[in-house]
């Protein structure tokens, strides 16, 4: 299954509206150009269109077919303006601090998808991931039903034999430092439906720890252990297992020796990371030494689509989380 190539299908079929506010960055420049030459999306760019261009025209990048909007002269500024103040009414935010607040682009990019003159946003190439999560969560919300916003890699392997036909996700290797039972167990859950939604398998979930079905004893693995049976409860019909090993979920030899009664271990294609520290060292291991595609990350739990990027992302990198960004977008028609 070449995964990558099925979301950019999925993407065309029906094209979305996707803002990168970064908009004069090289890598995001020339995404750009690749995403509407491809196209995969309709492309927002914020800032001046003679600084835009001119930065485009200096790396050899054309993207005369983007919708370039300066937010210091947009005609629905004022507009923006109230909608921000009442969003932000309980903060008792002024007009004049919603202006000052919209100058920033990655503010004013998720208004943009608040009053659905785009459909999702992608940013992070320059800026830390909690820049990208602050205004989306101050003016898009988290989804209904969602507790805790979270992440997920999409890794495409060279092995086959491991996850499904080679491709795995990983969570939550970005957003939630250290979460508690209960956001494990939600993060468990939604990338569990988050890789039914996008790799159109059936989820097999593995709750990561060091310590397989109680071969250890300590409070990181009581951790993973509650989290496992919150899980269970939230989605009883979703194939979930754990505490286990990274070995035991993915290598069925040793799955069926440390967990033999388990549904998920030795075959698992959703890792679940008991921390931040963890996950993301862990993505970076696959990528680096196993010369996986990382791809992503992708948010989920926010009421619109807006997804994060690795500053150390490639302008293919960038997109591919354009077009996943569509595919989300695709999902909230």
């Amino acid at each position: 299954m070449d995964f990558l190539q099925t979301m950019k299908d999925k993407a065309k079929s029906s094209v979305k509206t996707i803002v990168l506010p970064e908009s004069t960055e090289i890598r995001n420049l020339k995404a750009a150009a690749a995403a509407m030459e491809e196209g995969i999306a309709k492309i927002v760019l914020l800032g001046k269109e003679e600084e835009i261009k001119k930065a485009a025209e200096g790396y050899g990048v054309n993207v005369d077919g983007a919708i370039i909007i300066d937010p210091a002269t947009y005609e629905k500024r004022g507009e923006m303006i109230d909608l921000f103040c009442e969003l932000r009414k309980k903060k008792g935010v002024t007009p004049e601090q919603a202006e000052k607040q919209l100058a920033d682009p990655l503010y004013f990019a998720c208004m943009l998808v608040k009053m659905d003159l785009a459909d999702g946003m992608v940013s992070g190439a320059t800026c830390p991931t909690g820049d990208v999560l602050r205004p989306a969560l101050q003016i898009l919300k988290t989804a209904p039903g969602t507790k805790i916003v979270s992440s997920f890699f999409v890794m495409v392997t060279k092995d086959a034999e491991f996850g499904e036909d080679g491709i795995l996700m990983f969570a939550d290797c970005v957003v939630n430092q250290n979460p508690n039972p209960e956001e494990l167990a939600s993060i468990a859950v939604d990338t569990g439906k988050s890789f039914k939604t996008f790799i159109g398998a059936e989820p097999r979930v593995a709750m990561l720890s060091h310590s397989t079905m109680g071969s250890a004893s300590h409070p990181d693995v009581d951790k993973v252990v509650e989290a496992t049976k919150l899980a269970k409860e939230k989605a009883p019909d979703m194939m979930l297992d754990g505490e286990m090993q990274l070995d035991a979920a993915i290598i069925p030899a040793i799955g069926n020796q440390k967990a033999p009664n388990s549904p998920v271990a030795g075959k698992a294609n959703c890792l679940v990371f008991p921390d931040i520290d963890a996950g993301n060292i862990g993505y970076k291991l696959v990528q680096r030494f196993g010369h996986a595609e990382a791809l992503g990350p992708v948010l989920q739990g926010i009421s619109k689509p807006v997804n994060d990027l690795s500053r150390g992302c490639s302008a293919e990198d960038i997109v591919a989380v354009i077009a996943m960004t569509a595919v989300q977008c695709q999902m909230n028609d």
